[in-house]
């Protein structure tokens, strides 16, 4: 999964997840003489080691539960079609199931007359983690990059500089001139002349066939260039279906090798082909 598609909701999420499994090691209760639901664990003798993890009923719905919970929330989003679980998708059932870890979290400590520090800070964890669930989604602050996209890096000057492998505009001029990146030896594309003339050669005088001319107005040969994406976007098949076949990820160049109208028609660095149908704030190198 990708780190930088995690936002302030998710981490919200993680780290009350984390707060709740600590707090699963902590005394369940404040006194030896308790009673409900972790009665039979309190006596004096096995008071000291009296935590969640002596009794099943409240490891499994409250402290298990919502790190489960999650989990699941955080790996749906890595998922690139959502998944269902009895008919809720799967980031809805994470939701539900921390909600549920909370509600049984918050019965448990009004029934132990005296409730230990396990307990209380397993009911501050679960709210948090029940709140960070439902309000990731529908806050704008909870929705914002937990880690920023870097900067993408300066292109290497043209036939200059180190060789950083593919994946970097300028990478391996030396040895291949193309993709959109004249070397040293490679000729630029002239411009376009107007209606009825030739281009005119290196020596000013008229080149080129004669009676080979360019109209006005015929668009130049897509160019292949390098670029980077602002933020994780998805790469949809060139065959029109509607499930990613791969995510860009900030920071890293990526190689356009055709233009769809608004859209470009990218590779990856393992060779896949896909059309980036959300081309804003891009950064050609």
């Amino acid at each position: 999964m990708n780190i930088r598609s995690l936002t302030r909701g998710d981490g919200v999420v993680i780290g009350a997840a984390v707060l709740l499994f600590i707090a699963s090691f902590l005394s369940a209760a404040g006194s030896p003489d308790c009673s409900g639901a972790l009665a039979k664990y309190c006596q004096a003798q096995d008071y000291a080691g009296a935590n969640a993890w002596s009794s099943v009923a409240v490891l499994m719905s409250i402290y298990l539960a919502g790190v489960i919970g999650a989990a699941i929330i955080i790996v749906s989003r890595a998922l690139p079609q959502a998944r269902k679980v009895a008919g809720l998708d799967l980031g809805q059932f994470g939701v539900a199931l921390t909600v549920f870890a909370a509600w049984t979290a918050f019965w448990t400590l009004i029934q132990v007359p005296s409730a230990g520090p396990g307990l209380i800070i397993g009911l501050i964890a679960a709210l948090l983690l029940a709140g960070g669930a439902i309000a990731g989604p529908l806050l704008p602050p909870l929705q914002v990059a937990l880690i920023g996209a870097p900067k993408p890096q300066a292109a290497t000057p043209y036939g200059a500089g180190p060789n950083p492998g593919y994946g970097y505009p300028g990478a391996q001029q030396q040895a291949s001139q193309g993709y959109g990146y004249p070397g040293g030896g490679q000729q630029q594309p002239q411009a376009a002349q107007p209606h009825g003339q030739q281009a005119p050669a290196a020596d000013g005088t008229a080149g080129g066939p004669a009676g080979v001319t360019q109209a006005v107005g015929v668009p130049a040969e897509f160019a292949p260039f390098w670029f980077a994406v602002p933020v994780a976007r998805p790469l949809y098949g060139e065959d029109g279906s509607p499930a990613p076949i791969a995510e860009l990820a900030p920071g890293t160049w990526y190689l356009a090798v055709d233009q769809r109208g608004p859209a470009l028609v990218a590779q990856t660095q393992d060779g896949r082909r896909g059309v980036l149908q959300d081309t804003t704030g891009i950064q050609r190198g």
